[in-house]
């Protein structure tokens, strides 16, 4: 009944048969308005490069794109991201309807894309679930995105969550999957930047949040990764972090090497960028856990400004040459493709 509606609201060249949907002068363009299913426009598409345009709202949902949707654009109608919402409540911890366990932190996520070639811009993805809201619930983590598949590409996005905001995967340990964000808003405290995709975060802004706990750190910016035999994971370039918290009392990363994955090697390289007072310049490099420490990972810097960028103990903060740091690069981390170009 969902995709009936959502075919006879259709206004943008489309048509309604009984086999589905006809193209009308080649476009292949679906329109979701406040009351629509964002799902269902996308369950409603039928091979690549078809756009669904989603007009100012809060959407209530989850949305799964799979691997099958290749080349779909996803975008708002505005350009400005605040305009369209797609949010959902789901952690870790959350029970499912059916009684067959938890979600899983991957199964938490708002929105899910496994489809290579995808594009999303000028909305906000969103996990509005609170840890205050569910203390009996330890499995905290509540993903707003949770992104796997080649040539993903994000551009005025904003990334809403707390901990674990942006899951950003590869479909397999030996899959190299390439993301760029662009322009992106991405907030969160704990882990919310995480993953073992080859991911370029090009002039986004990652802000932590403000944590009423009593320990600190209260939280970090990445968690990559990455696969040991990937060249490279994690490069921000050209962003900004800021804070919502007190000064110092955020870490840029730790590495994550899952219990799953323990050859992992975790990649990231923070570059061009302004670092905020509120991460610790002194040691903004933490551990997950004892036995993988930060410093046998591939974590550096260059060129960064900001007070939170003083390097005062050098060893606490590796420091890329020159030569070293024109290896990483949107070129290098993304090869053939090249979605920095159309800027």
């Amino acid at each position: 009944m969902r995709r009936r509606t959502l075919l006879a609201g259709i206004t943008a060249g489309l048509v309604a048969t009984s086999g589905g949907s006809a193209l009308a002068a080649g476009r292949r363009v679906l329109h979701v308005r406040p009351g629509d299913s964002v799902q269902a426009a996308v369950d409603a598409v039928t091979g690549p490069g078809w756009t669904i345009v989603v007009h100012p709202g809060t959407y209530r949902e989850v949305v799964k794109i799979p691997a099958d949707k290749a080349g779909l654009t996803l975008r708002g109608a505005t350009r400005d991201p605040r305009d369209t919402v797609i949010v959902y409540d789901n952690a870790n911890g959350t029970q499912k309807p059916d009684g067959s366990g938890t979600y899983g932190t991957a199964g938490s996520a708002t929105f899910t894309s496994a489809a290579p070639g995808l594009t999303v811009r000028d909305l906000t993805l969103a996990n509005d679930w609170l840890r205050a809201d569910h203390p009996d619930i330890t499995g905290t983590q509540a993903v707003a995105a949770y992104v796997t598949g080649d040539r993903s590409h994000f551009e005025r996005v904003r990334l809403l969550a707390h901990q674990d905001t942006l899951f950003a995967d590869t479909g397999a340990l030996d899959t190299f999957d390439r993301h760029y964000y662009r322009d992106c808003h991405i907030e969160g405290d704990v882990d919310f930047v995480f993953g073992r995709a080859r991911a370029v975060f090009d002039r986004c802004r990652f802000h932590t949040l403000a944590r009423e706990v009593p320990f600190t750190p209260k939280g970090m910016v990445f968690a990559p990764s990455t696969a040991r035999a990937n060249p490279y994971g994690f490069l921000a370039v050209l962003g900004r972090i800021t804070s919502g918290a007190e000064d110092g009392a955020y870490k840029i990363a730790r590495p994550w090497v899952p219990s799953y994955e323990t050859t992992a090697r975790p990649s990231l390289v923070v570059r061009d960028t302004w670092i905020g007072p509120g991460i610790d310049a002194v040691a903004p490099y933490t551990n997950m856990r004892e036995a993988y420490p930060w410093q046998t990972m591939r974590f550096a810097e260059y060129a960064n400004s900001g007070p939170g960028s003083t390097v005062t103990v050098p060893e606490n903060r590796p420091q890329l040459t020159g030569q070293e740091a024109s290896l990483h690069t949107p070129r290098t981390y993304l090869g053939d493709w090249t979605p920095y170009e159309r800027h």
